[in-house]
């Protein structure tokens, strides 16, 4: 006999929250927010309002069914099953802390505070959680679901660590981040400046120096180059509306970023500085799925986190190296 399925309803502590853990009390955290110009109003308002939503969502899973909570700083401690049904309530941002522990499980995301969240992730409200539940179940997730990219990184010791928005590899602290980069794999796609919703042209795979001229890496390896920068961030068509477009916006890129469906992701170096000993001539790229980005470390100590999850990062030492490339895995969003 099989089990029924499984609600799970993922959420973070509020902002009030955090203000009432910090302070003791309400009267206390109103206080502290006054003699400083600001008022709790609104932020007890956003509370209710998170409440309010997680109560509804709770409310609509059918009675068959079993439900759970988890809250996000505990996300790397519960265990997902395959029968589950993970309802994120709350930031877009919830669904992308999630996502690296799923193993397709179908997502539902609700927004508690519409406006306030651009809803790229979350695109649901709490009333429509009932009818979004037992759709997911009846189609066993093969219809009106999203097949999101991921990135996934992998030492040479085994440690995986996977991300729906985007991967970081540098150092933990503003120190300068050393290591050898190198582009392996097959063929990809680099195009011209474009938006991050375009489709990327079929062209080799290349990466991009501080020259602007694409260096073709049809061959098996690019030659790997040392490196010092401020760490490099890889990322996917979903994370291209965030951290990775800011870079790509801010260094004016000819890339085309990839969109979320589309098996490619994009990398860039933050701060590549050119010395006698290492070079600045790959610092920025496309990944296909057949292609990855190598890194191997010649620091002290380097770190490789998904999606701001920092409790959650991989540990590098001096020596070893770490793949960078298209996860085998997806986030499957319903709607």
């Amino acid at each position: 006999m099989s089990l029924a399925p499984r609600a799970v309803l993922v959420h973070r502590v509020t902002e009030y929250e955090g203000l009432l853990a910090r302070h003791g009390t309400h009267g206390q955290a109103e206080f502290f927010l006054s003699s400083r110009g600001r008022s709790i109003e609104d932020v007890q308002r956003r509370h209710e309002r998170n409440l309010r939503g997680l109560a509804e969502v709770a409310a609509a899973v059918p009675l068959s069914w079993r439900q759970a909570r988890v809250e996000r700083a505990d996300l790397d401690r519960f265990l997902f099953g395959p029968e589950d049904v993970v309802v994120v309530v709350g930031q877009d941002g919830l669904v992308a802390n999630a996502a690296k522990y799923l193993d397709g499980q179908p997502v539902v995301g609700i927004d508690t505070d519409p406006g306030r969240n651009p809803g790229v992730l979350v695109r649901h409200r709490a009333a429509d959680a009932g009818p979004l539940l037992r759709s997911a179940v009846a189609s066993a997730g093969r219809t009106g679901v999203d097949e999101l990219t991921m990135a996934e990184a992998v030492t040479d010791d085994g440690q995986r660590l996977l991300a729906l928005n985007e991967i970081y590899l540098g150092p933990p602290t503003h120190q300068t981040a050393r290591y050898t980069l190198a582009v392996e794999g097959g063929t990809g796609s680099m195009g011209s400046m474009g938006s991050a919703e375009s489709v990327v042209s079929a062209e080799p795979t290349g990466v991009r120096g501080e020259t602007g001229a694409r260096e073709p890496t049809g061959a098996t390896r690019s030659a790997p180059e040392p490196q010092a920068s401020s760490g490099v961030l890889v990322g996917t068509g979903t994370g291209a509306t965030g951290w990775l477009r800011s870079l790509w916006h801010e260094r004016s890129s000819p890339l085309v970023l990839p969109a979320p469906t589309a098996r490619r992701l994009a990398w860039f170096v933050r701060e590549a500085w050119p010395s006698p000993t290492t070079g600045t001539t790959r610092v920025e790229g496309v990944l296909d799925a057949a292609s990855s980005l190598h890194l191997t470390v010649e620091s002290d100590r380097l770190v490789a986190f998904g999606d701001g999850m920092e409790s959650d990062a991989l540990d590098l030492a001096w020596g070893q190296t770490v793949r960078v490339g298209v996860a085998g895995t997806a986030l499957r969003l319903v709607g």
